[in-house]
């Protein structure tokens, strides 16, 4: 019996400067036929051919480019997303002002902007459009342009702002739609029991290496903790999978573990979730509400929390109703809420494999600002800090 092997993709970059290569060789010969491009990935270094799906002359000077994003045999929601390039001749480029934020000059030639679907920092007003996206665009882009040429490039993502709903970008201040994120051009295909088992294999070689491991939730998580000095050897990348990684963890011989990361993600541990993908379970207003109404909170309040649209807006709220009250709300409702997490965290640990683990929490908000540490935290980040110094 034989399987198929699972098939690789590439990410949502490739296709945006795929789109943009097409319009481009178009505006310069509306005549020739495009059915795909060729494309640099840099990242890897490979040579690719990405089909275009349509391509139209807009007007006289600029050119629409669609293609559709094929992440291979992942679970992505941008699967099948249709991506659109407009390519623009222009005879200077614009200048940079605040009113024109999402603009972004890559080089003397080329400036990009997001349109429809693509998000945009909230604070900044900056396109989501990062590095490694850029990287492809100058180096697949520049090379087809003369000493006088001048291109303005829109990214359009007719489905992005639906599809970013399905995300946490605007926990983190992305709004309007989807990142042009990656530092890759591969979409490798991992399918979730081959994902887990990657990360248990990590955790159990770093566990024979020290008995204190800090788990971070995502790659916010990962930022934070190298922001704040952990050491790497210590640092362990969960994604959503917090129970079986406890597990892991316990039956490796770890002794302690902090658990670090986004408070919309931790805040569901105090709930008894553990595995934090919102496709799976969420209920995070549900348990901040539960919480601030174990410490107090007046019950007009609690409603309000109840109602918002997510767990970084109810955090805010409390920090508003701190100033109008004088009560420190937030301390109060998430020092509760850090506490559950570590009682239950250990005790998923002993039900599942009978194992005494101690384990504290750390959460921050959409800006990696520290709402909370623990107090069994508070002491695992000073055995930490401690012997780093004293093997540094």
């Amino acid at each position: 019996m034989t399987t198929n092997q699972p098939r690789s993709g590439y990410t949502l970059p490739v296709f945006a400067c795929a789109a943009a290569v097409a319009a481009l060789q178009y505006l310069k010969n509306k005549n020739q036929l495009i059915q795909q491009v060729t494309i640099d990935l840099i990242k890897p270094a490979q040579i690719v051919n990405i089909p275009i799906e349509q391509i139209a002359c807009l007007t006289d000077y600029s050119v629409l480019a669609i293609t559709r994003s094929d992440p291979g045999d992942n679970l992505d929601l941008t699967r099948n997303t249709p991506i659109w390039a407009m390519v623009e001749w222009v005879k200077n480029l614009p200048s940079h002002s605040p009113e024109k934020a999402r603009e972004s000059q890559l080089s003397d030639h080329i400036v990009i902007q997001g349109g429809e679907g693509i998000g945009y920092d909230e604070k900044t007003g900056h396109t989501a459009i990062y590095r490694y996206a850029k990287q492809l665009l100058l180096a697949n882009l520049e090379k087809q342009l003369q000493p006088q040429d001048r291109i303005l490039i829109t990214f359009i993502l007719p489905e992005g702002k639906q599809l970013a709903t399905r995300t946490s970008n605007a926990a983190f201040g992305i709004v309007e739609g989807l990142s042009l994120l990656g530092t890759t051009g591969i979409s490798q295909p991992l399918t979730v029991p081959e994902q887990l088992e990657q990360y248990q294999t990590l955790l159990q070689q770093k566990a024979q290496e020290v008995d204190c491991l800090v788990f971070c939730i995502g790659e916010n998580g990962l930022d934070f903790a190298q922001k704040i000095g952990i050491p790497p050897k210590q640092i362990v990348k969960t994604a959503n999978w917090l129970g079986p990684m406890l597990v892991t963890a316990s039956l490796a011989g770890v002794q302690s573990i902090l658990l670090l990361g986004y408070h919309g993600k931790l805040i569901k541990l105090a709930g008894g979730i553990f595995h934090t993908h919102h496709h799976l379970a969420d209920g995070r207003l549900e348990i901040l509400t539960a919480y601030a109404a174990k410490v107090g909170l007046p019950t007009i309040d609690l409603q309000r929390i109840l109602n918002q649209e997510t767990a970084e807006n109810g955090l805010q709220l409390l920090r508003e109703l701190e100033t109008i009250t004088g009560e420190n709300w937030v301390n109060r409702v998430y020092k509760a809420i850090a506490t559950a997490i570590d009682h239950r965290s250990q005790t998923y640990i002993y039900t599942h494999c009978e194992k005494n683990v101690k384990v504290g929490s750390l959460m921050f908000d959409r800006k990696r600002k520290m709402i909370i540490t623990s107090e069994i935290a508070d002491t695992l980040l000073q055995q930490i800090c401690y012997s780093n110094l004293n093997h540094s």
